[in-house]
């Protein structure tokens, strides 16, 4: 569907083409975005965990924004990548399978082609992660890949590469083929890693070049993998669920526990590798002093917590994520700010369209994280609405509200429902269930009746 200009006012709100041609005179920002797949919040140094090498992370957080409460609204990759496109929740963009493409309208309003029609030179690169018709055609240059792709490459040489330098490699040859192109460019670069290789007993499988990276660490297991935790869920969560069957081929041993968890690490050290390279390449462009860069995982990841692998459910391991903001446009006095704010994976696609001078469509729900960026205090959420609607047999549906202390989460298909009530303040971890304590019957209801608010707010 091709939009008029008239339905184009329509959809992203009065007065847009005039914001458009003002902030067309200015010299806008380049941007970055960078999307990891299934990197939880503390696997960074910079988020203070010891073992893990992202120095190039690191740098980011350093010299940018380090957001310390990010999370996602869905924790799938199909749902949660559709919510970075459009600034909406799954309630809202209804993308909650792998088959299910963007309508033409909606995909009008995802951040990439809001900016091309703006006037910037777009790209993508990676895993898209939305539907099974790749929209080629509506980008300046795309290195998309639709579905899962496998980490074995080869290049043109016929020699074997692995999926994560090859997108380094694509991402150096957009920067590079747009020097004499004199629009701004907005490049996405949406990468596998760490995510499992599913149906391959290796599991995760990474570049060679790293084999010998943790080799002499131990990896520290977590109290909540203990089996009792895992014990301790409803006999409907426990039956053939999905996430213990990956616990099983993942971490059931000490050696499988390890070896796993030292595989996804080194997984996230090559893309650090890659954002060096970006980084280099800006450089060496000329691009680097107007180039923003963000960096978000599109969900977390169990490492055995709960006795669990893979994510869904809406413990912390699964539903937070690393968020980080580069923009070198800052003054020195702020940059290496840690906010503490909780921060959404729909707030991306406003954000960049804010950092481009491009009117925030009324239909995305996401919030713009400049004012916070740039040092202000802001009125911000204090919660936000959680939802898994993902058909799959061995997976329970649930919504919940998370709160700065409290988590509510509902598991409405069965009967009775399920509720979980963890007071994160107190038992960060999890490790306790509050929902049936009579202490907390009237903090019970008060999120009861805020989860069925939110969730009609989302729509």
């Amino acid at each position: 569907m091709k939009l008029s200009r008239r339905s184009f006012v329509k959809l992203v709100g009065a007065g847009s083409l005039a914001s458009l041609a003002r902030a067309a005179g200015g010299k806008r920002p380049n941007l970055i975005l960078l999307v990891t797949d299934d990197q939880r919040w503390d696997t960074m140094g910079c988020m203070g965990n010891p073992i893990i090498r992202t120095p190039n992370m690191d740098a980011l957080a350093r010299e940018g924004v380090l957001f310390r409460n990010a999370f996602v609204t869905t924790s799938i990759c199909c749902s949660s990548r559709a919510s970075i496109f459009t600034g909406q929740y799954t309630r809202r963009h209804g993308i909650e399978d792998f088959r299910t493409d963007f309508t033409p309208r909606a995909l009008a309003l995802t951040y990439p082609m809001l900016l091309r029609r703006a006037g910037y030179r777009t790209g993508f690169i990676g895993k898209y992660g939305v539907g099974r018709h790749m929209p080629a055609d509506k980008f300046d240059y795309w290195k998309g890949i639709p579905g899962q792709p496998r980490y074995e490459q080869k290049d043109s040489q016929g020699r074997p590469r692995h999926l994560t330098s090859i997108m380094g490699d694509q991402a150096i040859e957009f920067l590079e083929s747009g020097r004499a192109d004199p629009r701004p460019f907005c490049l996405s670069v949406s990468f596998k890693a760490p995510h499992v290789q599913d149906g391959d007993p290796r599991q995760f499988i990474y570049d060679p070049a790293f084999k010998d990276l943790y080799k002499d660490v131990k990896i520290p297991v977590p109290e909540t993998a203990d089996p009792k935790y895992f014990e301790s869920f409803p006999e409907f969560f426990k039956r053939d669920n999905e996430g213990r069957r990956r616990w099983r081929i993942r971490f059931s041993t000490p050696e499988k526990y390890q070896e796993s968890v030292k595989g996804y690490y080194r997984l996230i050290t090559g893309v650090d590798v890659v954002i060096g390279r970006i980084r280099k390449t800006l450089r060496e462009c000329g691009l680097a002093e107007n180039t923003v860069i963000m960096l978000i995982g599109d969900n977390g990841f169990y490492l055995g917590e709960h006795g669990l692998a893979g994510k869904w459910y809406g413990h912390e391991e699964s539903i937070r994520v690393p968020l980080l903001v580069y923009d070198p446009r800052l003054p020195a006095r702020l940059r290496g700010q840690k906010r503490d704010e909780m921060v959404l994976n729909i707030d991306v696609a406003p954000t960049l369209l804010s950092l481009a001078g491009v009117p925030i469509p009324k239909v995305m729900q996401g919030r713009d994280l400049v004012p916070l960026i740039s040092g202000r205090a802001e009125s911000w959420r204090s919660d936000f609405f959680y939802e898994h609607t993902f058909n799959h047999p061995r997976i329970p549906k649930s919504v919940g509200v998370v709160g700065k202390r409290f988590k509510y989460l509902r598991y409405f298909e069965v009967r009775p429902v399920y509720e979980e009530l963890y007071d994160l303040k107190t038992d960060p971890h999890e490790k306790r269930n509050l929902a049936r304590d009579p202490h907390y019957k009237e903090m019970l209801e008060k999120l009861r009746k805020r989860c069925d608010a939110l969730m009609r707010e989302c729509r």
